[in-house]
């Protein structure tokens, strides 16, 4: 049924993604689908990395973890642009397009007052791509 599932994530969150990580870890090994953790981050330091560089590597050394723990192997992926904050959604939804995935596996957070004015990315990527998004809470 699925072939390739995406899982977004931010490193500088990564405690609140195990539900989501343990669900696509368990959806990838029922459907014998390829994993594939992707981050968006600046060219700029930020709270995870001085660089891209670095962010790129500290993805690909949670992925390995990832694998190591989950028994299915998390391939990584690094977007990089200028802008992360408001081009999150628009960078996946290429992204997911591109690899050709048929599978998101997003996690989301308990909504809030802040989610009545402004978009969730889960929510925002549910309601605007035409591939399947499974919201984890």
């Amino acid at each position: 049924m699925y072939h390739k599932i995406v899982v977004p994530v931010a490193l500088a969150h990564a405690d609140r993604l195990e539900k989501a990580l343990a669900t696509a870890a368990d959806l990838a090994q029922h459907y014998d689908a390829s994993l594939h953790v992707v981050g968006v981050t600046a060219p700029a330091p930020d709270e995870v990395s001085h660089n891209a560089e670095e962010f790129k590597q500290k993805l690909s050394d949670f992925a390995a973890e990832q694998s190591d723990r989950r028994g299915v192997l998390f391939n990584a992926h690094t977007i990089v642009t200028p802008d992360p904050a408001t081009e999150l959604d628009r960078c996946l939804d290429k992204y997911i397009h591109e690899i050709g995935a048929d599978l998101v596996v997003m996690a989301s957070h308990i909504p809030g007052f802040r989610d009545y004015v402004f978009h969730s990315n889960a929510g925002f990527l549910a309601s605007h791509t035409d591939i399947s998004v499974f919201v984890v809470r």
